[in-house]
């Protein structure tokens, strides 16, 4: 399995040694949990923006005639 190193402050270090202590588990541990559940977050947003824009996508004609006062006006060489 590739690996990564990664620099931390000495209070860095010290607050993740007390939580991985606390938590009972390895300081290697902690780290991949944490960077596992960001990249979890990230993947969960992206998915959730994906389907927003299909969404509104699909009902553009809906919010213009619902929120008229914000569409922006057709630039030059569109048509209106």
């Amino acid at each position: 399995m590739p690996a990564l190193n990664v620099e931390f402050s000495d209070r860095e270090l010290e607050d993740l040694r007390q939580i991985a202590k606390e938590r009972g588990t390895s300081m290697k541990a902690l780290v991949r949990e944490a960077a596992a559940a960001d990249i979890a977050r990230h993947r969960a947003l992206q998915e959730g923006a994906e389907e927003f824009r299909r969404f509104f996508a699909a009902h553009a004609a809906e919010f213009a005639a619902a929120f008229p006062d914000d569409e922006q006006p057709p630039s030059k060489g569109e048509a209106a």
